[in-house]
């Protein structure tokens, strides 16, 4: 069985492979369809199969995936271009005779008011039209979406944001990589939803005081309106596009959209999801 892989080399994306890999599968087996099989390298020497295809790039696509029983559709980064890039890779999917694709789309897609479950509600509509037996990995928040600037969120002393007291039920990256990888493995799974979240549930203010014990220094949550908040990260250097929609969804964590008691991410990988402290603990500058 041959699973191919789109976005191999991100910070997703590359969590999946090593799942899959430790989970036993061959790495001739697996293909990376990557833009730049330059950055691929590491996956090439490991014995996965690398392809060339950008998500534009719908006879590229094609070719890369001839041959291929199973796809990971790993949801583009590029936001406000993310339907007709996945709408390629679905078209050159079934040209090719993908039979099953797995797609990493957001909790709760088809009814969420965010802006960013947008897109991937669409996708999700233009995968079910394609025919192509298929699973949706609605991914919850990732712990690691607060660790990019964790550093000067300790400098500072101050997580902003504009979430009020709504509870997140994130998870770190790799947890929602390997219930990929067991999707990916595992048969039955044509027509899943899965609602992926993790099992602590937690407010902004509870985060800050989690930044706070792991770094030992007082980090508090500042609540800001919408629009602060994507001003403030529009001042920070964040283009407008993603600063706005970073707000929105912090928006939508007060109207509890980013928060699920499914349990679907720990059945899938069989455990509890990684304790948040474990994830700022990889994160310089905390203690421990």
């Amino acid at each position: 069985m041959t699973i191919a892989i789109t976005g191999p080399t991100g910070h997703l994306g590359r969590l999946v492979v090593e799942s899959l890999l430790a989970r036993g599968a061959d790495a001739g087996d697996l293909v990376a369809v990557v833009r730049d099989p330059g950055k691929a390298a590491d996956l090439a020497a490991k014995g996965v199969q690398v392809r060339a295809a950008d998500y534009t790039d719908r006879a590229a696509l094609e070719s890369a995936l001839t041959g291929v029983d199973k796809l990971l559709l790993i949801s583009s980064s590029e936001v406000g271009q993310r339907l007709p890039q996945h709408t390629n890779v679905i078209e050159a999917a079934k040209t090719a005779g993908v039979a099953f694709v797995a797609y990493t789309s957001v909790l709760d897609a088809a009814n969420s008011a965010l802006t960013l479950a947008q897109e991937h509600k669409a996708t999700e509509e233009v995968l079910a039209a394609s025919g192509i037996e298929h699973a949706l990995l609605r991914n919850g928040w990732y712990w690691e979406n607060y660790t990019t600037d964790l550093a000067g969120t300790i400098e500072r002393g101050v997580l902003a944001g504009a979430a009020g007291d709504g509870r997140v039920a994130a998870a770190a990256r790799a947890d929602y990589a390997e219930a990929a990888a067991v999707v990916l493995l595992t048969d039955g799974q044509a027509g899943k939803v899965y609602e992926l979240g993790g099992d602590e549930r937690l407010t902004l203010a509870e985060l800050a005081a989690k930044i706070s014990d792991a770094a030992g220094k007082t980090v508090v949550y500042q609540d800001l309106s919408e629009d602060q908040f994507g001003a403030a990260l529009e001042s920070a250097g964040l283009p407008a596009v993603y600063a706005g929609m970073l707000a929105n969804s912090d928006a939508g964590i007060k109207a509890g959209a980013l928060d699920t008691t499914s349990g679907d991410l720990q059945t899938l990988i069989g455990r509890s999801s990684t304790p948040v402290v474990e994830v700022l603990r990889r994160s310089a500058p905390v203690r421990g």
